[in-house]
């Protein structure tokens, strides 16, 4: 494989739960396709060290001496100490598999070892025994779905279907891959790459024609809200789940009135245009479950609670959200289009854009936005 594609994925899921862990001020833009860069940010930093098609984090020292047997965790319950070599009892359990061989487990076990307090059932879409899921029945959209049991009730009797299908589901192992949309993918030739995978997620209205050769053939998922929505039936892919995650209470009437086949009227309530319809059966419709974006932004990122409710500065990116439900669902976890490269201006911004880099510098100074959706 070129270096260039290894160092495109994120074969190793403890690079996947430092994109979530250190965002929102903890995590440093660390650019995919460039030497890394170790940064210092105060007495202990985080630096990301890439070699023989992994990729993991490592921490820098500036003047600080810890003992590195006694494992450190940070408030939200993180290992500070990352090590890049794998836990004994995963080399164990991992170690004689054929390279290329799905691990079965892999990603929750190496989510376990760095964060203690992960536990892994978490269904990666609500069905009809959705008011059981405890962690979400007592908060409103979009941590919950508290006050929307009804309508969802409705869609779900339509929908009749709540998973990713037979073929899938009855996998012992998955493999999956979120693809993001970042300009970083442009001209690297990974889209043969990423249709290896089992299970290949998409964000919002971001493009596969015209863009095969860097980002794939293949959709498995299209996770969307609203006003993320592709809004042209033509660009819609011929055999993908239109999955749908609420952020408030009138993105579930849109969702009925893109199931019942109704014209949505108006754009009040929506921050822009929304799509008239959506070119899928009910079949191949799915409700995100609500805790995905919950966890994302509590418990792995920490972001204000705010009572529940949602706020300024306390939801997640569908980029973030995407990986958390991963993490749950998948057995080995990779992501590719994800991060900014403020240190080439003239780059894309999106892979499907011809908008700079640039053009954002100003609005991300002492900023970084974790995913590119």
């Amino acid at each position: 494989m070129k270096a260039a594609h290894k160092l495109l994925f994120v074969l190793c899921p403890m690079l996947v739960l430092g994109f979530i862990y250190y965002s929102s001020g903890k995590l440093h833009c660390y650019v995919w396709g460039q030497k890394p860069q170790p940064v210092v940010e105060g007495p202990v930093s985080v630096g990301r060290i890439v070699g023989s098609g992994t990729a993991s984090l490592q921490r820098v020292h500036s003047g600080q001496h810890e003992n590195p047997s006694r494992p450190v965790f940070d408030k939200q319950g993180f290992l500070l100490n990352l090590d890049t070599k794998m836990p004994p009892e995963l080399v164990y359990k991992y170690g004689n598999l054929t390279e290329g061989t799905c691990k079965p487990g892999y990603a929750a076990a190496k989510m376990s070892a760095i964060y203690p307090k992960f536990r892994k059932p978490a269904s990666m879409f609500l069905d009809r025994n959705f008011k059981r899921l405890s962690k979400v029945t007592n908060y409103l959209p979009p941590f919950g779905f508290k006050t929307q049991e009804r309508i969802i009730d409705v869609i779900l009797t339509a929908t009749k279907n709540y998973g990713l299908g037979p073929d899938l589901d009855s996998l012992s192992c998955k493999r999956c891959i979120i693809v993001g949309n970042g300009g970083i993918l442009s001209n690297k030739s990974l889209g043969s790459r990423i249709d290896e995978y089992d299970v290949v997620i998409r964000l919002n209205e971001a493009p596969v024609s015209g863009y095969t050769r860097d980002v794939g053939t293949k959709t498995t998922l299209r996770i969307t809200y609203p006003e993320g929505a592709i809004q042209k039936p033509e660009r819609y892919e011929k055999d993908s789940l239109f999955v749908f995650s609420a952020f408030k209470p009138l993105d579930f009437k849109w969702l009925r009135q893109m199931v019942f086949k109704e014209k949505p009227h108006g754009v009040e309530g929506f921050w822009k245009s929304v799509a008239h319809s959506v070119p899928r059966k009910p079949s191949e419709i799915r409700i995100l479950n609500p805790y995905f974006i919950q966890e994302a932004a509590f418990q792995f990122i920490g972001l204000p609670q705010n009572n529940g409710l949602m706020g300024k500065g306390n939801i997640p990116t569908l980029g973030t959200v995407a990986i958390t439900m991963a993490l749950h669902n998948c057995d080995e976890v990779a992501v590719a289009g994800f991060g900014y490269d403020m240190n080439t201006p003239h780059a894309p911004l999106h892979y499907y854009e011809t908008v700079k880099m640039s053009a954002i510098k100003e609005v991300l100074t002492g900023v970084f936005i974790l995913a590119v959706i």
